[in-house]
């Protein structure tokens, strides 16, 4: 991933600042900070 993609697709937070988790959407590779994904699941 280059240095863009390797932030959450959401806030834009990097490794630095959260733990970062690999997802998929539409067939493409996608990280997703651990702020960010619990409103992702829950649909808010």
């Amino acid at each position: 991933m280059s240095d863009e993609s390797s932030k959450c697709f959401v806030c834009g937070a990097t490794s630095e600042d959260r733990v970062l988790l690999k997802a998929e959407e539409k067939g493409e590779e996608k990280l997703v900070c651990v702020r960010c994904l619990p409103p992702l699941i829950h649909g808010a």
